[in-house]
């Protein structure tokens, strides 16, 4: 088949739909998409909510809880211990299928009545001290705001991060022991303010940097020991600058102009792919055949694909994928087969348009079953019945043209706002609400006056007493309030680090941007004049090589 170009129902620009596409619907049964890849990852964003925490109550035990879920929403929520437990029924909310209404009229109201479990942390009994988290498992110790992470300890505020200890203000890092504000880095230990970072030790501001130890303000290095802006330096000069410019906000926010004006010297990567053949997108490692994916590992022939790993033959996925194949339109699907229009899918296989199914097989519209087989609308069916039912569903939806569509936002639990989506690709209230989707206009915050401005917070971190503990702050980006805790400042202290001036929110958001966008632009090589697909748009000032030119002359 050849390839197509649609106009998106949503946003209303122009997407293509590639021969492999249609491929990959064919095999599923399904229709081609109306929404455009980037609308399509804004609509599953609505069924995916990390970081947006909410005072609740356990709607079965009264228990005092974090929840996801707004308190002002209608959906009954359960502490992870009562949603787990054998107390509730998941079948006792059964539907019987009405043929002569829409089947996601039917299918909200089920998503309304059989409850969810406060926050998303499979193995939830192995987490210790770690409550304010999400997205997060299968073990975690003494961490605070850690999202979309696992096997971490004494870690916060970070997202991404896999087999860490006392890792801080991270983004996508494995096997990292004393870090801070990072960025893509690995098996690295004492790094800060670093991104795409391999095995280095006791540095700061490192830039595509492998093996390289007691360094600041270094770019594309390998191997490297004792340097300050890619020269070496003695061991008490590089001691005296680490020092100065860790400890002190001053002359921490000068080190960083000077090392952005530097690093623009140096080419980039058009992309950080490591052993991605046949791949495009950002974040790919050990990968093969994947297009237009970020931050994806150890999978194959996906399209569309973020946040996800160990998955196959899948397009259109948000998070997860350990061993998933067959999955379409998913958000959070993993160790599962056969998947369509669903979220929080595990151990299954042959599960369309349902939502927090555990170890169930051929369920249709189903929400929050465990051991399901032969359900629609969480009703037991034989299995002549089922496929039956499941063949008028299906024509159904064919004809109103959603069959292999994802969720509707009209069934969605989350705002944009409150979504993965708002960090991703950003839109505002009014451009949100006109593509049809969801926005929340109650997400709790405050910005009072601040007890001690940011002026007057002690620019070394040697002159910070205990007492800034019971101070309010106020973001210096945002204006929102935050509080230091006593684990972030000890923290800070032993690795002689300067009190952050922005929230955790404004500092995950330079991040993000940091890593760049969900976004492939066409440009030109720099030496060689090759085109390429970079996530470096055309007019920003990066130099932007090929990978054989950047190989030749980095490596």
């Amino acid at each position: 088949m050849n390839t197509e170009t649609k106009k998106c129902q949503s946003c209303k620009n122009q997407f293509t739909i590639e021969p492999d596409d249609f491929g990959f619907y064919e095999k599923m049964g399904v229709l081609a998409p109306v929404h455009c890849p980037f609308c399509r990852f804004r609509r599953r964003s609505l069924f995916r909510n990390e970081m947006t925490l909410y005072n609740h109550a356990c709607a079965k035990c009264g228990k005092k809880i974090i929840s996801m879920y707004h308190p002002a929403s209608d959906y009954v929520v359960y502490c992870l211990q009562c949603y787990e437990s054998d107390g509730w029924d998941p079948f006792s909310h059964a539907k019987d299928y009405d043929t002569g209404r829409p089947f996601f009229d039917q299918f909200k109201e089920l998503f309304a009545k059989v409850p969810k479990q406060a926050l998303y942390l499979p193995n939830f009994a192995a987490h210790i001290d770690s409550e304010y988290c999400n997205f997060a498992g299968p073990t975690l110790k003494n961490c605070y705001l850690i999202f979309n992470s696992g096997d971490s300890e004494d870690s916060f505020y970070s997202r991404g991060i896999r087999n860490c200890r006392g890792t801080v203000d991270a983004y996508y890092g494995t096997k990292l022991e004393n870090a801070y504000e990072i960025v893509n880095c690995q098996e690295s230990s004492k790094l800060f303010y670093s991104q795409n970072a391999t095995g280095c030790l006791d540095s700061a501001f490192l830039l595509d940097c492998r093996n390289c130890q007691y360094s600041i303000g270094c770019v594309n290095l390998r191997n490297a020991s004792y340097q300050i802006f890619n020269k070496p330096v003695t061991k008490e000069e590089y001691q005296e600058k680490m020092k100065k410019i860790l400890g002190s906000q001053e002359e921490l926010e000068k080190f960083k102009k000077e090392f952005i004006e530097f690093s623009l010297q140096f080419p980039r990567r058009e992309n950080t792919n490591i052993r991605a053949p046949q791949s495009s997108g950002n974040f790919l490692f050990d990968s093969h055949n994947l297009h237009h994916c970020f931050e994806s590992s150890n999978s194959q022939n996906c399209r569309y694909a973020f946040f996800n790993k160990e998955t196959k033959d899948s397009l259109d996925i948000t998070g997860y994928g350990y061993n998933a194949e067959l999955v379409l339109e998913g958000v959070a699907v993993g160790n599962s087969q056969r998947v369509i229009g669903s979220a929080f899918i595990d151990s299954s296989h042959d599960i369309e348009y349902s939502f927090a199914l555990t170890s169930s097989e051929n369920c249709f519209g189903c929400v929050g079953l465990k051991s399901g087989s032969y359900c629609i609308l969480n009703k037991r069916y034989s299995k002549e019945e089922y496929h039956a039912l499941r063949e008028k569903i299906v024509a159904e939806l064919k004809a109103a043209g959603t069959y292999g569509q994802g969720l509707p936002p009209s069934v969605a639990p989350f705002g944009y706002n409150e979504g993965i989506g708002i960090w991703n690709l950003p839109l505002t209230k009014e451009e949100a609400l006109a593509q049809g989707l969801n926005w929340q206009d109650d997400i709790p915050m405050t910005k009072n006056p601040p007890t001690l401005i940011a002026d007057n917070i002690p620019d070394h971190i040697e002159d910070v007493s205990d007492s800034i503990m019971q101070e309010i702050l106020a973001c210096t980006s945002c204006a929102r309030n935050y509080r230091i805790i006593a684990r972030e400042l000890q923290f800070y202290r032993a690795m002689g680090l300067a009190i952050p001036r922005k929230c955790f929110y404004c500092r995950h958001a330079d991040r993000v941007a940091l890593r760049g966008p969900f976004n492939l632009y066409e440009r030109i090589c720099a030496h060689c004049n090759k085109k390429i697909q970079t996530t470096y748009a055309p007019e920003r000032p990066e130099i932007v090589y090929c990978e054989e030119c950047y190989q030749k002359e980095v490596i």
